[in-house]
């Protein structure tokens, strides 16, 4: 079992002494949230502040931003970090990408497929040379000239959850995903009868151990 906690975001002069805190307290991970403040900060300042603990984000919400920017955070955080960071990602609900966001709304478990897919290409593409070739129904990446590949840090690809609730999103972590990070609501019943079979079997169809 691995213990979180949360860092407090209201503001980032708190946070190193707040992430310092977790880690000598023996928290395994400590994760910022995406309500009132914007989830990447923090852990930028807990990565230099702290040595062990992982850092995460509980989530941040994914279709407002581009895989391509996300792919440049999450690669900064982790080489910042030394390979702690776990990017958590969610797609929200349809009101708040309309009408908080201004994104355009469509079924969320296809596009966070290739959405998850895509960012696994574009790390392949900076850290073997790989030519990225992404072409998907929503997303598109075929450009990435040297001047906007960064420096690799030698570190492990970053790992990628969704939050997941129902059970198409469900099957989707165990598909494409690192791992599944499920809503605070979540009932030991549904975690046993619908969650984890259907994780169980996203894992089945990718052909990936738990």
């Amino acid at each position: 079992m691995q213990i979180m906690t949360t860092l407090p975001q209201e503001d980032l002069n708190t946070v190193p002494d707040a992430a310092r805190a977790a880690e000598r307290a023996g928290f395994d991970l400590i994760a910022t949230m995406e309500n009132r403040y914007e989830p990447f900060m923090p852990l930028a300042v807990s990565a230099i502040s702290t040595e062990r603990i992982q850092l995460g984000t509980a989530v941040a919400i994914a279709f407002p931003r581009s895989p391509m920017v996300i792919a440049n955070t999450g690669w900064d955080l982790q080489k910042a970090s030394k390979g702690r960071f776990v990017l958590g990602l969610g797609p929200q609900i349809k009101p708040h990408n309309e009408k908080r966001f201004s994104t355009p709304w469509s079924a969320p478990a296809p596009r966070l497929r290739e959405y998850v897919k895509a960012l696994k290409a574009i790390w392949r593409s900076w850290e073997l040379g790989e030519p990225l070739k992404f072409n998907g129904d929503h997303y598109t990446f075929t450009l990435m000239t040297p001047n906007f590949v960064p420096t690799s840090s030698g570190q492990p690809p970053v790992p990628v959850t969704l939050a997941a609730v129902g059970p198409h999103t469900l099957k989707l972590t165990g598909e494409v995903c690192d791992g599944v990070r499920l809503h605070p609501f979540c009932t030991r019943a549904y975690l046993d009868e619908v969650a984890m079979p259907k994780v169980a079997e996203g894992l089945t169809m990718s052909g990936t151990p738990r």
